[in-house]
């Protein structure tokens, strides 16, 4: 469906829920979610302890997960996670392209959160995939190079699992490009919407888990 058909009210949660079964990037820590106190078992209240990678989930890289001395996730400011945001759709099933994104008439700010076939392996999957569809080197430059604020994908990571998905990392943020990863854009069709991205506040984190919600920009 498209933008037209949303709620304009309505914000979107395009998290993905963390529990023991939430889906990990390979050789990361799992997600556990421990309840050591339960009303249910007789006690006073309820407690969890959870056990997790910084970048379990939907979460955000900041240059220090791929930079030396680069910015960590607690010294970011806020106004960069939250503004206007744009949702494109990749017809690729294979990688996003700079040809495909010519298309798309990305301009400087916008921040880009690309919806591709990945946001179906969230509820078709079990485990990890290297089957998904990926930022390449040359899109990554190319985002770059037009000073993108923000880019996010509706998977566990922009880039490939090759070397090469390191050096988009490194390319995005070198260029001081927000990196959102691990979304589930499976609500959401292509638009403008307003975004909200709240990493949680880990000192000196290299990334950290998000809550993202979006809301359908008004026409006019």
């Amino acid at each position: 469906m498209g933008p037209e058909s949303y709620n304009h009210h309505e914000w979107i949660d395009v998290s993905v829920p963390l529990s023991n079964d939430t889906i990990t990037w390979q050789g990361d820590h799992p997600v556990r979610v421990e309840r050591t106190d339960d009303i249910e078992r007789g006690d006073s209240y309820s407690l969890s302890a959870l056990c997790l990678s910084s970048h379990s989930g939907t979460h955000i890289d900041a240059p220090a997960h791929f930079l030396r001395n680069g910015e960590t996730v607690d010294k970011i400011p806020m106004e960069r996670f939250v503004g206007a945001a744009r949702v494109v759709e990749i017809a690729d099933t294979e990688s996003i392209k700079p040809q495909e994104l010519k298309n798309h008439r990305i301009r400087k700010g916008d921040r880009i959160l690309f919806k591709t076939r990945n946001s179906g392996l969230w509820h078709e999957r079990k485990t990890f995939t290297e089957d998904y569809v990926y930022v390449t080197l040359g899109a990554a430059s190319y985002l770059a190079q037009i000073g993108v604020v923000m880019v996010g994908i509706d998977y566990l990571s922009v880039g490939s699992t090759t070397q090469e998905g390191v050096e988009v990392h490194r390319v995005l943020l070198e260029s001081g490009i927000i990196i959102v990863e691990g979304l589930d854009l499976s609500k959401t069709g292509a638009g403008r919407f307003d975004l909200i991205c709240l990493p949680l506040k880990i000192h000196n984190g290299d990334g950290a888990p998000a809550r993202v919600i979006l809301r359908p920009r008004r026409r006019g």
